[in-house]
């Protein structure tokens, strides 16, 4: 049998291991048997063969420690780690140790540190576990240097609470929201996004083209919803992307939405945003597709396009939504949820049956309605796509499949819920 590989030597547990279980044949075998045992044995172990007779006669559990070693590494150690340390900004010990002998160096030649061959040489042979346990017990008096950019995001959402919005929420104005990123397959440079908000009790959407995603094009984008809006915002549900928790924004929420609940979704749970994921693909992707979109001309023809989606998806488009789940249990232990769904109404329709419409704006959106052909508002959406695709920087051959996609509106009427 060849030698295992210096960089897959046995541990010490797990040579006793072996060695336990190779006892049993050891005792139990002949003379000749015995002999065979050790040359594997002494093959699989690399340890000496008289050493391994030994311990074939002994017990072989790991006795504790009688008496405790000393310490290796003085206080000339002590010191040097932790001025180290400091120079580097206390990173995790696998990446100091390997280090330790460059920085003393030129430290060093700074009047930092004194360095002595004695300490050079220690520094060379100490450990990446000595130097943790060093570390933990120096007292560092220098605090890291401030974190800012993804460190500020993060200290940002872990104030806003995590939940999901629930599926069957009586009162309009609980909004999931999302950014569509239609980047292409490179993600560099300036492109543009589509942000979307759906309102989990009506169905009812938003929809605006920004190029880009700093917070002057998320606010300009947020106040253009909010213009639009016929019915107050109540919650703002996004998933965890940092352009949702920038300090500015937070506070344009907090001045402009009086009353707000700012929510966010778990950690790579998709399904915390359901609603505005499923609306993603049938109201963003169907239409654009994956196509990357980066001229300033894309998004202002985007935004007529999603004006008249507007009219058309709220006032015209009939949505179902989920009115009870029922968990059934099969033959073999299976399961499965049976969902029932109640009778399709468009988003306007919902809102009009609930208290959150004041009369005047009712009124105004049922005129606007009656006065909308719907079948020139869809071949309207069908032309703005052919002109958008026809600007410089567009992917040709798109409009094809958004046809396709037009002569199936099936594909648009459910609201899809999972969990």
């Amino acid at each position: 049998m060849p030698a295992a590989p210096a960089d897959d030597a046995m541990t010490i547990d797990e040579r006793r291991k072996y060695l336990r279980t190779m006892q049993k044949r050891y005792r139990a075998a002949d003379r000749r048997g015995r002999g065979e045992l050790l040359d594997e044995m002494q093959t699989v172990t690399e340890l000496d063969r008289k050493y391994l007779i030994r311990l074939m006669q002994t017990d072989l559990s790991r006795q504790p420690r009688r008496r405790e070693r000393g310490r290796a590494y003085g206080a000339e150690v002590d010191d040097a780690l932790r001025v180290i340390a400091e120079s580097f900004d206390y990173p995790a010990p696998e990446r100091l140790t390997p280090n330790l002998v460059w920085m003393a160096t030129s430290l060093a030649s700074h009047g930092e540190l004194r360095l002595t061959p004695q300490l050079q040489e220690q520094l060379g042979t100490v450990s990446t576990s000595t130097v943790a346990r060093i570390l933990a017990r120096l007292r560092q008096d220098t605090p890291r240097l401030p974190r800012k950019g993804p460190q500020e995001a993060n200290r940002l959402r872990r104030e806003v609470p995590m939940r999901r919005i629930p599926w069957n929420e009586p009162h309009p104005g609980h909004f999931e929201a999302d950014l569509v990123h239609h980047s292409g397959a490179e993600t560099r440079g300036d492109y543009v996004h589509t942000l979307q908000l759906i309102d989990v009790a009506t169905g009812w959407s938003e929809r605006v083209a920004l190029l880009g995603r700093s917070f002057r094009v998320m606010r300009d984008a947020f106040q253009h919803i909010l213009q639009r809006l016929p019915f107050a915002v109540l919650e703002i549900h996004p998933d965890n992307g940092g352009e949702f928790f920038s300090q500015h924004l937070l506070t344009f929420w907090g001045e402009r939405i009086q009353g707000l609940t700012l929510s966010r979704s778990r950690p790579w749970q998709k399904n915390d945003n359901r609603f505005v994921e499923q609306k993603n693909d049938s109201l963003v992707r169907r239409y654009l597709g994956h196509e990357r979109l980066d001229t300033v001309a894309q998004p202002r023809a985007l935004n007529a396009l999603y004006d008249d989606m507007w009219l058309y998806y709220n006032l015209f488009q009939p949505v179902m939504r989920l009115e009870a789940k029922e968990v059934i249990c099969e033959e073999g232990g299976a399961r499965r949820v049976r969902r029932r769904y109640d009778e399709a109404r468009t988003p306007f329709d919902r809102l009009c049956a609930t208290e959150a419409l004041c009369p005047l704006v009712r009124d105004r959106l049922s005129r606007q309605r009656d006065r909308t052909n719907p079948r020139q508002l869809r071949q309207s959406i069908q032309d703005g796509l052919g002109e958008l695709w026809q600007l410089p920087g567009a992917v040709p051959g798109r409009t094809e499949d958004i046809h396709d996609s037009l002569l199936h509106p099936e594909l648009f009427t459910r609201q899809e819920v999972a969990g």
